[in-house]
């Protein structure tokens, strides 16, 4: 019987360190250390501000990542910032919610994590220009410049100079350029169905029962399709009001039209395809006991997709990292924590 050894992750026998809060910097870390490298997360004596409700510098020559709501330059770079700010300043809230009602800001930290993942991606770039050159790099990203490439539909429309679209458009295309493209009521919650070509036209015109659609000329182009988004809106509701979202998925599905049911976060957790991929990893946790995280989703072919451990409680791993990056000994570590220098950890 031969055995695989797992293939070491790129990143593995680098040390980073982790100064961010909430979610920008630590996802940053976070996919660092899925990536190999070891992440050491530094707090304050009061925590995260998320443990109220990993580690970025690499061995000689350095590199340096700074993750900031607006960046280090222009007139807005001292400005606090959280997700919410920088979801009002980029646009995107303005971008969210129906024509008829006041902005909406997205329901996950969209900017939080957009400015993480450039980060992170800034950062491996600093790495591999390191190996080639020998040489650290500084690597910056503010989150507004980040969340505003998310806006590219609503962009293109004012570049355009299209003033006939609204600022929100609700479950609608974001151009009011296709239909159908909509959140449509089932009879146990909703579901998402677009038609981004005349193939997914017609076949969603035969599951309706309206092939006579195909000849009619208001409905010929795409374009033609989006001036009539209210009829159109309105017979895929009267046939998906009648059904489950399963039901309605399975056959649009099996006639080859995008959709997907809009899903509650019990039924993402249950879902039988991220289970079967294994994104779920069941630890035990010092607090919540047994639950459940997700495994990194950036997958590396051959090595092990990596949760090795719990998050940390706030100062658990004070002594270990002292010894370990300090060398500092038994009665070093007695006398910090006797002048009060190292708080006990928090359980």
């Amino acid at each position: 019987m031969t055995t695989t050894t797992p293939v070491r992750r790129p990143l593995e026998g680098m040390l980073v360190l982790d100064l961010g809060q909430i979610y920008n910097g630590p996802y940053c870390g976070l996919l660092l250390g899925f990536m190999g490298a070891r992440v050491l997360k530094i707090e304050g004596p009061e925590g995260d501000i998320v443990r109220r409700r990993k580690r970025s510098v690499e061995p000689y020559p350095l590199v340096y990542g700074s993750g900031t709501g607006f960046g280090l330059s222009g007139p807005y770079r001292d400005l606090p910032a959280m997700d919410l700010t920088i979801q009002a300043m980029s646009g995107i809230m303005n971008a969210t919610g129906f024509p008829d009602r006041p902005p909406v800001k997205a329901g996950p930290a969209v900017c939080d994590f957009l400015g993480g993942v450039h980060l992170f991606a800034g950062i491996l770039g600093a790495l591999v220009q390191r190996e080639r050159t020998g040489q650290g790099q500084f690597v910056e990203v503010a989150m507004l410049d980040a969340a505003i490439i998310a806006l590219a539909s609503a962009l293109g429309v004012f570049m355009d100079g299209d003033k006939s679209v609204p600022a929100r458009t609700g479950n609608r295309h974001p151009a009011l350029a296709m239909a159908p493209y909509n959140v449509y009521e089932t009879r146990d919650g909703h579901i998402a169905i677009f038609t981004a070509s005349d193939r997914h036209w017609e076949s969603i015109t035969k599951v309706l029962g309206r092939e006579d659609l195909l000849t009619h000329p208001d409905y010929a182009t795409t374009p033609g399709r989006a001036a009539k988004v209210e009829q159109i809106d309105a017979m895929v509701t009267a046939w998906t009001r009648e059904r489950t979202k399963n039901e309605v998925m399975a056959t649009l599905t099996d006639a080859h039209v995008p959709c997907a049911p809009v899903r509650t976060a019990a039924e993402v957790v249950a879902d039988p395809h991220l289970n079967a991929r294994g994104v779920w990893k069941e630890i035990e946790h010092p607090r919540r006991g047994k639950t459940k995280v997700p495994i990194s989703p950036i997958r590396l072919h051959g090595a092990d997709p990596a949760v090795a451990r719990p998050a940390p409680l706030l100062g658990q791993d004070t002594d270990r990292v002292l010894a370990d990056v300090l060398g500092l000994g038994k009665d070093e570590l007695a006398a910090l924590h006797a002048s009060g220098v190292i708080e006990p950890a928090k359980t």
